[in-house]
């Protein structure tokens, strides 16, 4: 957001790239998303750089969450599709260039699935992996939520060569606290049919 200044940014960052190293390292994903909840609401209650607006840091308790759930991780295989490049919808009218170069391929909640692999076309790139689902506008911010995003640190690894997706650590997008923040949504192509009950709430 254009007024913060940009070293407290920074290091709002570099919290987050050092929690998700901390994340692949954690030989119990258990362990490990007690740690991200952790930190994530410090960070939300006391860093200057805080999405939360003002008026409501006083009141913060912590962000909602569903249970830890161990089915919600996945290893999905990343299946090569045509590269193609679009522009992402963002909130406060904003826009963001990305290239479609893969699809996730997994299976959730009974369910063959896809989500759409996206590199930023910012400033060096970087793997971005919005979704909707089910829960979106009901338990959820209805624009979708976040799985990965590399720029900004948020990345769980592979396992033996595949993409892990641990919906337990799918989180939402700033602008979801405060609408003067502009977060890329998701696409329609990366809009799930199915409930994913697990990672960040909004009520």
């Amino acid at each position: 957001m254009g007024d913060l200044d940009p070293l407290t940014l920074q290091d709002w960052r570099r919290h987050v790239f050092e929690l998700y190293a901390a994340l692949r390292a954690a030989p119990d994903p258990a362990l490990g998303w007690h740690r991200w909840r952790t930190e994530r609401d410090a960070l939300f209650g006391h860093h200057p750089a805080t999405p939360l607006p003002a008026d409501a840091r006083n009141a913060f308790a912590g962000l909602p969450v569903y249970a830890y759930d161990p089915s919600a991780r996945v290893l999905a295989d990343a299946e090569p599709a045509a590269e193609r490049t679009i522009t992402l919808t963002g909130s406060a009218g904003a826009t963001f260039g990305a290239r479609r170069f893969a699809t996730a391929r997994f299976s959730l909640a009974g369910a063959d699935l896809g989500l759409d692999l996206y590199w930023l076309e910012g400033y060096a790139g970087g793997l971005f992996v919005p979704f909707a689902d089910a829960t979106s506008g009901e338990t959820t911010y209805g624009a979708g939520r976040y799985l990965l995003d590399t720029v900004k640190g948020a990345d769980l690894g592979t396992d033996d060569g595949r993409l892990v997706l641990d919906f337990n650590f799918a989180y939402n997008p700033s602008c979801s606290y405060d609408p003067r923040w502009s977060c890329p949504l998701a696409p329609p192509g990366n809009r799930l049919t199915v409930a994913i009950t697990a990672g960040e709430r909004v009520a």
